[in-house]
């Protein structure tokens, strides 16, 4: 609920964190605070990308930057540390051909820059998880040497 709000823009996740600690012991403060605390909460923008989550922790990887911008781009996940980009692609926004040449420009865009990008569909996510995870932890751990 706190990602569907942030997307549209009825509430600012981190402001709201902030009001928080003015409120500590009203009834559920405690329980949004711990929602929002840094280290459990990681918005994002569809329900594909809250999906894609939960086989990141599976396979053992920190939780990741999301909506970061790289290249000029904003992306849906990103390890710093690996220099590794992952991009969850929905039909709504990766369907038609236009749409998919602007997703390989920015696939070559974050290569250039010595990325590492990768991406997986909704049905892959959603029927394949197995494979989702065994992809994302291979290139993983081909980045970490």
């Amino acid at each position: 609920m706190v990602n569907e709000a942030d997307k549209r823009d009825l509430i600012d996740p981190e402001r709201l964190r902030r009001t928080l600690e003015l409120l500590a012991g009203c009834h559920g403060a405690a329980r949004l605070g711990a929602l929002l605390d840094r280290r459990t909460f990681t918005l994002t923008d569809s329900h594909l990308e809250r999906r894609f989550l939960p086989l990141v922790r599976a396979v053992g990887l920190p939780r990741p930057e999301t909506g970061v911008w790289l290249n000029g781009y904003k992306v849906d996940f990103f390890w710093r540390d690996l220099g590794l980009v992952v991009e969850t692609d929905g039909l709504r926004y990766h369907r038609t051909p236009a749409q998919q040449a602007r997703d390989r420009l920015r696939d070559q865009t974050h290569a250039a820059a010595g990325l590492t990008p990768l991406r997986f569909t909704r049905a892959q996510v959603r029927f394949d998880p197995r494979h989702v995870r065994a992809t994302l932890a291979a290139v993983a751990h081909r980045l970490a040497g």
